[in-house]
């Protein structure tokens, strides 16, 4: 939408430039973008008397600048003046008019956006010095934007406040998003801190800063600048590393940035300690951390031979990534060799796939292209006798940028619907940058996530956490030395109980999908060799068993057969939830109980139908939506539309409502249908779903059955479980139970707008729809 005052801005800087050798006009629109400041900054190196014009406002300019000293109310140059006016009203801030006189609201503007930005010294209130200038003549906001976290703003501004006077420290964002901008001022933060002189501080982890954080581990009960530079580092690695826990910038290290240090080294694969030691500093402020912790991990484009091999097992590691194949024409020799994979298993270690054809600029990402690197890719797995369910990590081998995505989503669009047309026998992992993962995640559905974080160079490895899905991440290149043999190896951490490659190949049944079919067949053996009840309801007592068979449950669901659990137990059958397995379709990794659950829980009360709810939707998606609920009404994200898209069943993300939950509440919806309508059983429902097509088609599946096949149908249907009159006292009371044990006071549904609980409803139904339109794609 266009702005009057931007508008105003636009035409005066063309009209009194437009003559000037080397000013660029902008497009006089009303609407603020850079090549707007763009026009503003050369005006202003005109008016300082520079007359080779630039986009950058660079150190001559900014020299210059403090040369004349700060602008200050009586200013000659009006020019100057009006510069400041429309660089405000370009920043969403009000300067009166573009007249160019220093007055009471032009203060009042530049006053506000440098509070904003953190600088608060009163000696300075009615001038405004060139630093803070140079800020104004950028996009960056100093207002808190919608879907960043009010810790991290406060970090920003606080960076600012300290630190805007030194020479190679420039004024930042504060809009509540960590950034690569953010991650330099905060390394430069700690160089000040650390006596690196100022000239000499530039953001880059080097020997100076390293040895410094090895001389500064901090602990519960420490206080100060040094604790507030670590917890801003903390802050800046947001929630996505612990479960939706945000850790709080502070200058004391209490007990609760004590847990969530604990919980962050925990999902970094470092040493539990509670404290600010070297590994976890460097964790927080560089995609490879310490690279020279303990990993068990490795990857070469180089032949792994029986004396490599137990060379490598000797030295602790225990996997190694190779090259499924490469392009025609290499000369590398770097894909798989005959024998290779006997040597490699016969030492112990297991092998992690990896393709890569090219991948080293956008020209080679493409949907087409990623469709025949899919189908090739099945072809050369299938070729080695590489085991269903085995992830194929797909690489993006140079540093993409944020406008590149997009292209690199298609590209993994493709391989996914390669894979999935040729039976879903394997799954599609990412190798790449921190962002090119945490994107390729988030929008083509991609569950494993090889990290590239030894190029920290990368821009997409600053100013970005490491995603949720991560599984491998490179930390240091070195040669290897295996006797007199020496050949390049990258290190590799690997984080426990996510894909650890595979230890065998031509393994039929060897799949975790086979393994759980096979452990429901005994259960249904079980309870028919048992001879009262109904067998498949059962087998959705004792799969659910004993997570979802509490009293809570009882009273909801009713009591299961005990003597039945017994029964099975005494057979050798453990817990469902035992039986993980990972998903055909999308790879990510199935909790059996929770989808037994599901299909409990409309297997005894039915479905309601479209526009209505039962106790059926509290053991399914409706109890993870409540939830989820519960966890946008916690952020700071004030549009639940922008955080179901940022954050609802994405597998780069931690979410109350992942997308394991989502399919297995899907799963556990449709097994129970089945079950419902005629004479089946549990393991035949499941082998449909699991070993046959219903998987690649469940969502729209699901949809239709329980919502209709209109988006109206999916959005009243959630609106009637969160928030409509349900003729079940002992649900309506659990709901309310559970939303207020949820939800902050006074951010319940029922104490939200109607516009905010329709762009909840409507987040999910979008969520949902992407899906099905992922499905109608392939």
């Amino acid at each position: 939408m266009a702005d009057e005052m931007v508008l105003q801005a636009q035409k005066w800087v063309n009209a009194t430039y437009k003559s000037v050798v080397g000013y660029n006009p902008v497009t006089e629109d009303g609407k603020t973008g850079w090549n707007t400041m763009y026009s503003l900054t050369r005006a202003l190196q005109h008016e300082l008397g520079i007359t080779a014009l630039s986009n950058a406002f660079g150190p001559t300019t900014l020299s210059m600048l403090a040369a004349r000293g700060p602008i200050k109310v009586g200013e000659s140059n009006k020019n100057i003046v009006k510069i400041i006016q429309c660089g405000l009203f370009c920043k969403g801030y009000n300067a009166g008019a573009i007249d160019g006189e220093m007055s009471n609201s032009t203060l009042s503007g530049f006053k506000t956006m440098m509070y904003d930005i953190g600088i608060w010294e009163p000696e300075i209130d009615n001038t405004l010095p060139a630093k803070v200038f140079k800020a104004l003549l950028t996009m960056d906001a100093y207002i808190f934007l919608s879907g960043g976290l009010e810790q991290i703003r406060l970090m920003q501004q606080w960076l600012n406040s300290l630190y805007w006077k030194k020479s190679t420290f420039f004024i930042g964002p504060c809009d509540g998003f960590f950034s690569r901008d953010v991650q330099q001022a905060l390394m430069k933060g700690i160089q000040y801190e650390s006596g690196i002189p100022e000239d000499s501080a530039n953001g880059v982890f080097g020997p100076a800063t390293e040895a410094s954080l090895r001389a500064h581990t901090l602990s519960e009960g420490d206080s100060g600048k040094w604790v507030q530079l670590f917890s801003a580092a903390c802050v800046a690695n947001g929630p996505s590393n612990t479960s939706g826990d945000i850790a709080s910038f502070s200058y004391e290290f209490g007990p609760k940035l004590a847990s969530w240090v604990k919980k962050f080294q925990s999902f970094s694969e470092i040493s539990v300690t509670g404290k600010a030691d070297f590994d976890t500093w460097a964790q927080l402020l560089v995609s490879y951390g310490n690279p020279d912790r303990a990993a068990n991990c490795c990857d070469t484009r180089f032949t792994i031979t029986s004396s490599r091999a137990k060379a490598l097992y000797a030295a602790g590691y225990r996997a190694v990534g190779r090259y499924l194949d490469e392009p025609a024409g290499s000369t590398l020799n770097k894909e798989i060799q005959p024998g290779e994979l006997d040597a490699i298993f016969s030492a112990g270690l297991n092998v992690i796939p990896l393709w890569q054809y090219d991948a080293r600029k956008l020209a080679d990402f493409s949907y087409p292209n990623g469709f025949s690197h899919g189908r090739k890719a099945h072809e050369r797995a299938e070729g080695y006798g590489f085991n269903r369910s085995t992830v194929i990590y797909f690489a993006v081998d140079y540093d993409a940028t944020q406008a590149e995505m997009d292209k690199i989503v298609d590209y993994f669009t493709g391989v996914n619907d390669a894979l999935k047309s040729n039976g879903s026998k394997y799954i599609a992992g990412v190798y790449g940058s921190r962002n090119v993962c945490a994107s390729v995640s988030g929008g083509a559905y991609v569950p494993y996530a090889y990290v590239s974080g030894m190029s920290y160079g990368f821009s997409g490895n600053l100013g970005f956490p490491l995603p949720q899905n991560w599984t491998f991440n490179q930390i240091k290149e070195f040669n290897f030395s295996a006797g007199s043999d020496t050949f390049a190896l990258d290190r590799v951490t690997h984080r426990t109980g996510s894909d650890f490659g595979q230890n065998s190949v031509n393994q039929p049944g060897s799949s975790s999908v086979d393994e759980f079919i096979a452990y429901v067949q005994k259960v249904y053996d079980a309870a028919v060799a048992y001879g009262k009840g109904n067998a498949n309801e059962l087998c959705l007592q004792f799969m659910r068993w004993d997570k979802y068979t509490d009293s809570r449950w009882g009273s909801l669901f009713g009591d299961v057969d005990n003597a039945f659990i017994q029964f099975a137990r005494d057979r050798g059958l453990g817990r469902a939830r035992e039986q993980s397995y990972l998903d055909p379709s999308m790879g990510v990794t199935i909790s059996p109980d929770h989808l037994i659950a599901s299909a409990a829980g409309y297997f005894l009360k039915g479905n309601a139908g479209v526009g209505k709810a039962n106790r059926a939707e509290l053991a399914s998606w409706g109890g993870d939506l409540l939830t989820f609920y519960g966890e946008w009404s916690r952020s700071d994200n004030a549009s639940p539309l922008d955080f179901c898209r940022k954050t609802l069943a994405r597998p780069d993300v931690a979410s109350t409502f992942s997308l394991s939950d989502l399919i297995e509440d899907i799963d556990g919806f449709t097994v129970a249908t089945k079950l419902k309508a005629g004479s089946t059983n549990i393991v035949t429902e499941l082998r449909k779903i699991l070993l046959g097509g219903g998987h690649a088609t469940r969502f729209s599946d699901f949809k239709a059955a329980r919502f209709g096949t209109t988006t109206d149908g999916v959005t009243k249907t959630a609106k009637a479980f969160l928030e409509d009159q349900i003729d079940d006292t002992l649900l309506s009371s659990t709901r309310a139970l559970l939303i207020q044990r949820n939800c902050p006071l006074l951010k319940e549904p029922w104490n939200e707008p109607d516009s905010v609980m329709d762009e909840f409803y409507r987040g999910f139904a979008e969520v949902l729809q992407r899906l099905i339109g992922q499905e109608a794609a392939r």
